[in-house]
């Protein structure tokens, strides 16, 4: 059974958010905890998620908001090979968390390289933290396919999302992404010549 990482953001995701339905909701659901959830640092929260990733073998990720942005960090990163699939929530656009939460990131700026690995993002007409215009760009330059829920704010427990049924549908269509393109990706291995 292939493992699912639950990866928050600022602040880590609290009592009564999704994530922490999904930890409780499925035995091959992980979280990968960080040290300091108030004040991240992109060097310390990345080795925490390559860490969980080893211990893995290979895993797909849930990432939320900050979350998204360490995730598509792995870019270009020896761990992302072990990512089997990410499907990322509400990404914060790190400039605009800045200014909200002056004081709180170490985070530089926002990853664009294309991720390795299939992903889906999902945003909002009316998230604070990530506009639909730069939904729309970071999902282009991270080769993601983007899914917009409508007015569904940062699809935390402040915008009305505690369990959340339908994140689970993402995610196996995520997985169905995937494991189609390892397939091919087979298919083309064995067909080409020696």
């Amino acid at each position: 059974m292939t493992r699912v990482l639950i990866v928050p953001g600022l602040f880590g995701s609290g009592e009564g958010h999704w994530q922490r339905y999904w930890l409780r909701d499925h035995p091959d659901v992980r979280l990968v905890e960080q040290d300091d959830w108030n004040f991240p640092n992109l060097g310390s929260w990345m080795e925490r998620l390559e860490e969980a990733l080893e211990e893995a073998g290979e895993a797909y990720i849930v990432a939320h908001s900050l979350g998204c942005v360490l995730t598509a960090r792995l870019a270009g990163r020896p761990a992302a090979r072990r990512v089997k699939g990410a499907l990322l929530v509400a990404p914060c656009d790190i400039p605009v968390t800045e200014t909200l939460h002056a004081g709180h990131l170490s985070f530089g700026t926002m990853p664009t390289e294309a991720l390795p690995f299939p992903s889906m993002t999902v945003g909002s007409l009316n998230d604070i933290y990530m506009t639909l215009d730069r939904l729309t760009l970071f999902g282009r330059l991270w080769n993601s396919d983007v899914r917009n829920i409508g007015l569904a704010g940062h699809i935390n427990i402040a915008s009305g999302f505690g369990r959340w049924p339908s994140g689970y549908g993402f995610l196996e269509t995520l997985k169905m992404r995937a494991r189609h393109r390892r397939a091919r990706e087979f298919s083309s291995a064995i067909a080409a010549p020696i």
